[in-house]
C-alpha cells in the first residue's frame, strides 16, 4: 500500500494530503530512470576498469608466465652463445692453425642480419622489448652455427687434405735404415769423382750392395723413367704433390712405370751403378717447389733423435761423393 504524503499549509495551519499529477509522475518516472541508467554506468564502468574478469586473470597469468619463460630462454641463448664462442675460439686458434689455415673473419661471424624490419610484427605489444630481444639473439645465434657449421665441413676437408699430405711429404730412407753406416756423401759442396773439382752435391749417397731394395719415401705417382749411360743413369722421379719430388739414381733395375701410383715403403727398384758413378749406390734427391733441399730432414719416421744426429754428422763429412 503506498504511502500518503502530506505538506503543512502555513495559511490554514494544518497538514494537507500531496496529490501527484500525471506530469509529476512522469517526471519522477524520468529521474529514477535517469538515475539508475547514471549508477549502471558507473558501476559497469568502474567494474571495466578496475576489476578483471575471469577470462583477464587466467590471460594475465599466462603472459606472466609467457614472460618469465622468455627471460629463462634469453638466459639459456646467453649460454648457448657463450659455448659458441668457445668453439669459434678452438676452431680459429687450434683447428685452422694445426691445419694452417686462416681463420674466419670476425665480422663474417658477427654480421648481422640484414633486409626490412625483421620484427614489425612483434611490436605494439606490452612486453615487445623482450619478445624483439629474444628473436634478435635467436637468428643472431641461427647465423652464426650456420657459418661454424660451415666452418667444420671445410676443416674436416683440410684434416683429410692433410692427412693425405702427410702420407705423401718424403718421411723415411730409401734404403732399410738398420744400418746407418751406408750413408756416405751427404748435401753440399763434394768433391767430384770423376770431374775431381769441388762441385754442388744435391742429394744423398747410400753406399749398398748391388739388387739392394729401394723404397719409395711418400705416396705418389711415378713422374719419368729413364735409362741412360751417363748422369743418372737408371733413375726415377716421383711426383707426391704439394710441390715434392723424389729421385732416385744408378739403379741396377726398374720395378715401375711411368704413371704408376706409389705408396711409401714400395720398392721402386734397385741400387745399381750406372749412369755416372764410381760404385754401387743409390744417390737420393728432394725437390720442393723446384728447389733440391737436403734430404736428410726428410727421415723423421725411421729415425729417433740419435739416429738422426748421427745421420748428420756422417752427411756433414767432407768426403767425396759417388757421382
Amino acid at each position: 500500500m503506498a504511502t500518503k504524503k502530506y505538506k503543512y499549509n502555513t495559511k490554514t495551519l494544518s497538514y494537507e494530503q500531496i496529490e501527484l499529477t500525471a506530469k509529476d509522475r512522469l517526471f519522477r518516472l524520468v529521474t529514477y530512470t535517469l538515475s539508475g541508467v547514471v549508477f549502471a554506468t558507473l558501476f559497469l564502468v568502474v567494474t571495466f576498469f578496475f576489476f578483471d574478469t575471469p577470462e583477464e586473470r587466467q590471460l594475465k597469468r599466462e603472459n606472466e608466465k609467457l614472460f618469465h619463460e622468455y627471460e629463462l630462454l634469453n638466459k639459456k641463448l646467453g649460454n648457448l652463445s657463450k659455448v659458441l664462442a668457445n668453439i669459434q675460439e678452438r676452431d680459429d686458434n687450434i683447428y685452422r692453425v694445426i691445419l694452417e689455415a686462416d681463420p674466419i673473419a670476425d665480422n663474417l661471424r658477427k654480421s648481422g642480419i640484414g633486409g626490412v624490419n625483421r620484427y614489425a610484427l612483434l611490436e605494439g605489444y606490452n612486453n615487445s622489448d623482450i619478445l624483439i630481444e629474444t628473436a634478435k639473439k635467436m637468428d643472431k645465434l641461427t647465423k652464426q652455427i650456420y657459418i661454424q657449421s660451415k666452418s667444420f665441413d671445410e676443416v674436416m676437408d683440410m684434416a683429410s687434405k692433410k692427412e693425405q699430405m702427410l702420407a705423401s711429404i718424403p718421411s723415411i730412407m730409401p734404403l732399410k735404415s738398420e744400418d746407418l753406416k751406408r750413408i756416405s756423401s751427404g748435401f753440399g759442396i763434394r768433391m767430384h769423382p770423376i770431374l775431381k773439382i769441388r762441385k754442388m752435391h744435391e742429394g744423398q749417397d747410400f753406399t749398398a750392395p748391388t739388387g739392394t731394395e729401394i723404397f719409395v719415401t711418400g705416396n705418389g705417382t711415378v713422374l719419368s723413367v729413364e735409362k741412360k749411360r751417363f748422369g743418372f743413369g737408371f733413375h726415377v722421379i716421383v711426383d707426391h704433390g704439394y710441390g715434392y719430388n723424389t729421385i732416385y739414381a744408378h739403379m741396377s733395375r726398374i720395378n715401375v712405370r711411368v704413371g704408376q701410383k706409389v705408396n711409401r715403403g714400395d720398392i721402386l727398384g734397385f741400387v745399381g751403378n750406372t749412369g755416372s758413378s764410381t760404385a754401387p749406390h743409390l744417390h737420393y734427391e728432394v725437390v720442393k717447389n723446384g728447389v733440391k733441399i737436403d734430404p736428410v730432414n726428410y727421415y723423421y719416421q725411421d729415425l729417433s733423435p740419435e739416429q738422426f744426429q748421427q745421420i748428420i754428422d756422417l752427411s756433414e763429412q767432407p768426403i767425396q761423393s759417388f757421382d
